[in-house]
């Protein structure tokens, strides 16, 4: 059948193209009789709008924006860098534009500043990895009173519903890490240990936080008698890292299973590798280089990837087909849980 024209349905309805596209697109000025008349007609013929064409045609541009924690260049938060400007780029057509700015992981008021500096700049739509519950809520209540549509990457956080989340199920990250970690350890292992990165008491993000609970879920139900270490590393004095791994190490010469849930698996890798340590199981977060160097090497024995580049693109992609193509959007979507060796990591996808 041949495609039914805004012309054909506003001669059905007895009324003009404007009044037919009006109602069509959800704008004012047009009578009640008139819309009722034009909705029967549409719903007639199943009639669907071609959005795409509408909004290259509107001319109309949209300004979404980005709070990310702050980060070095080649870290996690890279790769989703990476991924929002590939799909900033994908939508260009629809003179869409961004701007990405930061917050200090570890500093609560950081992101409280950062937060308003988005307000202050009236974005159409917004992306940002939340910290704490209690220290978003005041930023997306804003959001939802300014009616600005918002995305979470990253954690999620379900006390206060984004229009979608794209990142992996924490808890269930942490429960597969420690089940795949102890197939390898096996199941008379004595002791195992958490390398965290922490500044005063507070871990960098809520996906960190949340693995582990995971991680000791699964200990306590399957592996109640294993003992679990920890070592706290200073998340912003890198320098101490050795020495603290030293005396760790010093103390506890006869452990040989351990996992971190952030990104920077590599600074454990590394040491074990300057000391020689070639009989110790490491399993770490994400595909920064100087992980997947390790792994290759063999200082970090598993990686758990959870393809930040794709969480960035998909993201954007989701406010751009919410606001400019008016699709429904789907709210949690989970990233796989991947696992990778140095035997499979040269084949794994990456945006």
């Amino acid at each position: 059948m041949e495609r039914v024209r805004i012309k054909d349905i506003a001669r059905m309805a007895g009324v003009s193209v404007g009044t037919v596209d009006r109602v069509i697109h959800g704008r004012s000025g047009v009578s009640e009789e008139s819309r009722v008349r034009v909705e029967k007609i549409l719903k007639q013929l199943n009639y669907q709008p071609n959005m795409y064409a509408s909004a290259l045609a509107s001319n109309r541009k949209y300004a979404f924006a980005c709070l990310l924690p702050l980060h070095e260049e080649g870290e996690y938060w890279t790769d989703v860098e990476r991924g929002i400007r590939q799909a900033i780029d994908t939508y260009s057509d629809f003179h869409v534009t961004n701007d990405i700015m930061f917050y200090d992981p570890y500093d609560y008021h950081s992101f409280a500043q950062a937060a308003n500096s988005v307000l202050q700049s009236e974005p159409d739509g917004v992306l940002f990895a939340p910290t704490r519950p209690q220290f978003t809520a005041p930023f997306v209540l804003q959001l939802q009173e300014r009616n600005i549509p918002y995305i979470y990457i990253d954690s999620n956080v379900r006390e206060y519903p984004a229009l979608a989340f794209f990142g992996q199920n924490s808890h269930q990250s942490g429960y597969f890490a420690a089940r795949m970690m102890m197939l390898i350890a096996g199941k008379d292992t004595e002791e195992v240990v958490i390398f965290r990165k922490i500044n005063e008491g507070t871990v960098g993000s809520n996906q960190q936080e949340r693995r582990e609970v995971g991680f000791r879920s699964y200990m306590e139900e399957n592996h109640p008698r294993c003992r679990i270490l920890e070592l706290d590393l200073h998340a912003k004095q890198h320098t101490d890292d050795f020495q603290m791994l030293e005396h760790f190490f010093e103390n506890h010469p006869q452990i040989r299973t351990g996992i971190t849930f952030n990104s920077k698996a590599y600074i454990v890798g590394e040491y074990l590798e300057r000391k020689g340590i070639t009989d110790f199981q490491l399993t770490g977060y994400d595909l920064l280089k100087r992980n997947v160097e390790c792994l290759k090497r063999g200082s970090i024995f598993f990686l758990i990837a959870q393809q930040p580049s794709l969480q960035g693109f998909n993201g954007i992609k989701a406010l751009a087909d919410y606001l400019i193509l008016k699709k429904e959007i789907v709210q949690e979507n989970y990233m796989p849980i991947d696992l990778l060796t140095k035997e499979n990591i040269d084949y794994y996808y990456i945006l």
